[in-house]
């Protein structure tokens, strides 16, 4: 983890989180944007996998403004669109040139905050909970959290890379095709 992602990401991420609850609680259709963050996501997993095969440079993503930002929209894409914090930001992160290790350790720790955030808001707005899909996101988290932390640690950075980008493009040509064989 690094301490300054970390901390730059927290309170804008955890707005955005709460925007994006409120918003989705009573003013947007979730599933309208989905197909444009999966768009997005798309091609950042594009990048990730090719900037893995570029020779090695890490570059350090450290403008403030940048990573706020960042925040916010990861934030807002999460509660809107139902998982888009881990992607978002940590896809972009990755992509921008940044040691996958500390990118996942610091987006992953600063998540618990803006996930908590945007449940909170949610139970204040929503009236219907399943609290068996709930549940069942929680015990994921919990059973993936170790599994995680150990990969990152053990896989070296290229093929590292090329799995977070390759399963950033698999999990997101599942919403984009259909959407377009919709539309076209």
């Amino acid at each position: 983890m690094k301490r300054e992602y970390f901390l730059r990401l927290l309170v804008p991420g955890v707005l955005g989180g709460v925007l994006g609850a409120y918003l989705l609680a009573d003013v947007l259709d979730g599933n309208s944007v989905k197909p444009f963050i999966s768009a997005y996501l798309l091609i950042i997993g594009a990048v990730i996998v090719y900037k893995a095969f570029r020779r090695p440079t890490e570059r350090e993503t450290d403008h403030r403004l940048f990573l706020s930002g960042l925040g916010v929209a990861g934030g807002l894409c999460d509660a809107i669109g139902g998982g888009g914090w881990g992607p978002i930001v940590t896809s972009t992160l990755v992509a921008r040139g940044n040691n996958p290790r500390y990118v996942i350790g610091s987006v992953n720790a600063s998540e618990f905050f803006v996930t908590t955030a945007q449940s909170i808001t949610f139970f204040l707005t929503v009236k219907n909970i399943d609290w068996g899909i709930i549940l069942g996101l929680i015990a994921g988290g919990v059973a993936a959290a170790p599994f995680a932390a150990y990969t990152v640690r053990k896989v070296a950075t290229r093929p590292l890379m090329i799995l977070v980008g390759c399963l950033v493009m698999a999990l997101n040509l599942r919403t984009v095709v259909p959407y377009l064989m919709r539309v076209f």
